[in-house]
Formats: C-alpha cells, structure tokens, sequence
C-alpha cells in the first residue's frame, strides 16, 4: 500500500530532478560558532483553576469530586544571552502551529531563536493558552484526524501541490516537507481569543517590556495583546491573516475572495489609539496575486494583504507609526507564509534587525 507521505517524497524527488538536482544543492546543516547562554528555562503564565465541588477521596481518585484543574495557560521557553540588549523579543506562533515555528527550520536550520540569540536579544517562545506544550484546556473539544497536508501546502504558498513555486525559498528536500508538516499541531481545546490575548499579556506582566513578534493568525490576535498590555513596546507581524482591528465607524467593507470574505473588526477609538503609541512593522512574501483568482490558497493571501494595507493606513491616519513591506517589492522575492524559516532568513532577519534599531529597541 502506497502511504501519503511516500507519495509526497516521491512527488518532491521528481520535482527536485526536473529543478536541476536541487537537492545536492540544499543548504549544509551547519550551525555558526557557540551560543553564549545567561540564562533558560522555561514556565506556563496565565491561565485558570477549575475545582470540582466536592471533597477528594485519594481511595477513589479517578472521580473529580474535589479535584482542581489547572489549564489555559501559556507555556513559554526562554533564552537569555551574555550581555543581553535591553528589550526581549516574544515569539508567538500562527494557527495550526506552536513554538517549533521559530526554532530550527524544515531544512535543518538556524530559525529566528537562535539566529537573534546571536545578536544579542534575550528570545522568549511561546505556546499559546490550548496548543502544544501549553495543550491543558478548561473546555474540552473534539481533536479530528482528517488529512489535510496539501491544503495547507498551497494555502502557506509553497506552491501548487505538488509543485513548488518556481523560484521559492523553500528547500526542494523531500525531508524538508517531512518535517514541514510534522510541525503542525491541533487545537486542545475550542479557540478563544480573550483566553489567547490573557495568556500573552500575563507574560509581559511577569517579563515587562518587550517587542512581540507575531506570525499569521497571532497577528490579529496581536493588536489585542498590544491595546490591552502597556509592556509591548513594538509589534513586528509577519503575515497577518485576520483580525484587523479598526476604529469603530472606520471598518472597510467585506473583502470576498475565493477562500471566503474577509471582515474588519470593529473597536472602540480609544482602544485603536493605543496602537498608535509604538512602532508597527508589518511584512507580507510573495506569490500575492494582485487581481481576482480562483485558487483559494493564493487569492485568500490577495485580500488579506489588501486589508493589511488599509490597517496600515488607518494608523497612520490617526498619527501611528506603522510600516506595511511587501518582500517583492524591495527585490527579495520567494517568500512563503512563513519568510522567517524559508532559505532567505538571515536577510529576512536582517530587515527586522534594521527595524529594531531604527526604532532605537536594540
């Protein structure tokens, strides 16, 4: 019996024969000269107790009878370097996803932990409240087992399955997908922003100020975060998907696409006006159609840049400082869904580099 994941190797050998031997060109799985680690470890913040009314009978222990629940909780690992800068960076995950996401990537290398290790940053990787390592829920839920890989394979544009995107900074490595796809991992419990958003802002509390940098999903989650805890100084989004927050009266209308429609989220002025106050970064890959398609995966990506933009320039309009950068368009083209762990990610890193110490958070 032919299993999926031989196919997706056998699908990716062709692919990498016809691209010219891509995989004897993949990247060395080297790693640069020793980290100089302060300090790591690694805690949940946040969260919630239930208890069962009730007293515990230890003779009886598989009833809840006065039992508690501790769950909802972030789970967060840290590492501080030798003569750390001043702000932390907070790493915060998209959909589907958890702090694998910024460690080592598909490929065998160096992610944005320890690539801003190097430089310097004290790097904090979070699993948010119902997800990963932070899985204990308050609510239970239903976890299915459907197979699901090629959607998300063109949704993330690598590139229409099974071929990759001609000239994609994704490795051609069939191992590369392998693990690509084994990063992946589902949600504990029914999602919930406020339980979400509690959990990040309960880490700035304990760690103070910082910069959150967010992927995807936590994008839109991430505006939350940043109106509600004073402690995020800056927020650097990679490829917000949703949840653009605008000012009450001030929502675009629905973006249809051929993934579903897109809305605005509506708040009130004085919450938006918070957004206002610190430095706003907000980077967008490539394969973005600029018109109308019909393959949801690509066209799903037209509108949510599009809406990004009128984000980035309502914050403007109400005297912000928020940059919206569309990799093509300053020459670094290739980009998936995820720039921070494609090929490109040193010169990915390099731009958020730029950014942190323009903005004087270095």
């Amino acid at each position: 019996m032919t299993t999926l994941s031989q196919l997706t190797k056998a699908a990716f050998f062709l692919l990498a024969l016809s691209a010219g031997a891509a995989l004897a060109q993949k990247p060395a799985k080297h790693f640069a000269a020793p980290l100089q680690i302060k300090e790591q470890g690694s805690f949940a913040v946040g969260g919630t107790v239930l208890k069962q009314r009730g007293t515990f009978d230890p003779l009886k222990p598989t009833l809840p009878d006065g039992q508690t629940l501790h769950g909802d909780h972030a789970r967060v690992f840290y590492q501080i370097p030798v003569n750390p800068r001043k702000l932390p960076l907070v790493m915060w995950h998209g959909f589907g996803e958890f702090a694998k996401t910024w460690e080592t990537t598909p490929d065998g290398r160096e992610g944005f932990q320890t690539i801003f290790l190097r430089r310097r940053f004290p790097v904090y990787l979070l699993d948010q409240p119902r997800r990963g390592g932070a899985a204990r829920s308050t609510v239970g839920t239903t976890i299915s087992a459907v197979p699901d890989e090629q959607r998300w394979f063109n949704q993330f544009r690598l590139g229409n399955w099974p071929s990759l995107f001609p000239g994609v900074q994704f490795s051609a490595d069939p191992e590369a997908l392998e693990q690509y796809f084994r990063q992946m991992v589902p949600d504990t419990g029914p999602f919930d922003a406020q339980v979400a958003v509690d959990g990040v802002s309960a880490l700035f509390d304990k760690i103070g100020g910082g910069v959150l940098v967010t992927h995807s999903h936590s994008g839109g989650l991430g505006w939350l975060a940043a109106m509600k805890n004073s402690n995020i100084k800056a927020v650097i989004a990679y490829e917000p998907g949703s949840g653009f927050v605008f000012p009450e009266g001030e929502v675009p209308a629905t973006m249809p696409s051929a993934a579903g429609s897109l809305d605005g989220v509506a708040v009130p002025k004085a919450e938006f006006l918070k957004l206002t106050r610190i430095p706003i970064i907000v980077y967008y890959g490539d394969n973005i159609p600029t018109e109308p398609m019909v393959n949801p995966g690509q066209d799903n990506w037209r509108v949510r840049l599009a809406m990004a933009k009128l984000w980035v320039e309502a914050i403007k309009r109400h005297g912000g400082d928020a940059t919206l950068v569309h990799l093509p368009q300053i020459g670094i083209r290739g980009n998936t869904h995820f720039p921070f762990s494609d090929l490109n990610n040193q010169q990915i890193a390099d731009l958020m580099s730029q950014f942190l110490a323009k903005k004087r958070l270095d």
